[in-house]
């Protein structure tokens, strides 16, 4: 009876031991599935977070392998998603990112950055480097982020362009009344001069350097004319203009010189009608031949220069593109600069000009350029809603 006694109770210990281990496995099953649940809501979390994020987020291990990337990195770099597990060089032809990192490697600064220029279409993007550690702070790998700032640079390139502008405007007043009066006066006295020695037999010598003395005053004439063009503060004269037959006149002028060069010109329009819009008639003839001539010029050896033209609800935009061998990136910053030019002929007032001429529009004028040529893009409101200064 004892041993009976013992063996009921031992199985009764059986018992509660098995449904104590039970109820503990329960609440430990709950447990996880809260906890996978929390962590899946994290992980979704983390993932709308970083799809929303305006920037490409791309997070690497530690040998450059690519572990993550949201949805705005692949839209930026046309990756697709069997680019996790693969080497960060394969996301971009045009980005050298595995070099980037490679750098960031080296150097090992808290975060790097770096401007990518990708020729193709003229897009600028910016990256960022910086380290990605556990919980213990050991680095386990990196975290890349990507940022399209081709729209942020054009904007700080053109206020730069009208801060230039704003100190030309009384330099040009200044300079133009101090040395117009002298160089009226010299040439005064030049006439003179060869009156008197018309009198007189004077040798080829003396009318060759009175030569040089008046070709050397038209020349600085015309320059400060130029000037004061370009730096002029006059009104525009606001009327309704047909942009096709504008544009028309202007390739029918450059068609001569482009025969003569080998340059083939075309004019691209789309089907429907281009919209009449309100300009200055003379200042916009000006800022477009001057564009037709520059891409002739950037042709020597013949090539083509195409004029397409495309309309929206409220602006035009024109595209002048030529063959050329393109602008040299460390000159893109100065093109339109005043006085600036690698020609040895011209005051490099051209393209300064066409700019300011572009802006009193309330228009803007940028250019595309790489290895196969330049495209400068002219775009303009179609309705003007006064007369602006510039």
């Amino acid at each position: 009876m004892v041993e009976l006694g013992w063996q009921f109770r031992l199985s009764i210990l059986v018992v509660l031991n098995l449904i104590a281990t039970g109820l503990a496995l329960v609440l430990l099953s709950r447990a996880y599935r809260s906890s996978q649940e929390s962590l899946r809501d994290i992980k979704a979390l983390a993932g709308h977070i970083l799809s929303s994020v305006d920037q490409a987020v791309i997070t690497t291990n530690r040998n450059g392998i690519v572990t993550s990337i949201n949805r705005h990195g692949m839209e930026l770099l046309g990756a697709k998603l069997d680019c996790i597990d693969k080497p960060v060089k394969e996301l971009s032809a045009d980005l050298a990112l595995d070099q980037f990192l490679a750098d960031w490697q080296a150097k090992k600064p808290s975060s790097l950055t770096r401007d990518f220029h990708i020729d193709a279409d003229g897009r600028t993007v910016r990256a960022t480097c910086q380290s990605l550690n556990d919980v213990e702070g050991k680095q386990i790998g990196k975290v890349l982020q990507l940022r399209d700032v081709t729209e942020r640079i054009l904007l700080e390139e053109r206020m730069r362009r009208m801060e230039r502008y704003m100190g030309l405007g009384s330099l040009a007043v200044g300079l133009h009344h101090e040395i117009r009066n002298p160089l009226a006066a010299l040439s005064l006295h030049v006439q003179l001069l060869e009156e008197q020695l018309e009198e007189s037999q004077v040798s080829e010598e003396v009318q060759q350097m009175l030569a040089v003395i008046k070709a050397e005053m038209t020349r600085i004439g015309g320059v400060l004319e130029g000037f004061r063009d370009f730096a002029s503060m006059e009104n525009l004269r606001l009327e309704e203009v047909d942009l096709a037959k504008l544009i028309q006149r202007q390739v029918d002028l450059a068609v001569p010189q482009a025969n003569q060069q080998g340059i083939d010109v075309r004019f691209v329009r789309p089907e429907s009608p281009l919209p009449n819009i309100t300009a200055d008639l003379v200042r916009l003839e000006q800022a477009l031949l001057n564009l037709f001539v520059n891409a002739m010029q950037a042709m020597p050896n013949g090539g083509e220069l195409t004029i397409a033209v495309t309309a929206t609800a409220d602006s035009v935009r024109i595209e002048i593109a030529d063959t050329g061998s393109g602008i040299p990136e460390d000159l893109r910053s100065q093109v339109f600069d005043a006085y600036f030019t690698t020609k040895s002929e011209g005051t490099g007032l051209g393209l300064a000009l066409c700019d300011k001429i572009v802006r009193q529009h309330n228009g803007s004028l940028d250019f595309l350029s790489n290895k196969e040529g330049t495209t400068f893009v002219m775009t303009l409101p179609i309705q003007q809603a006064a007369i602006f200064a510039d």
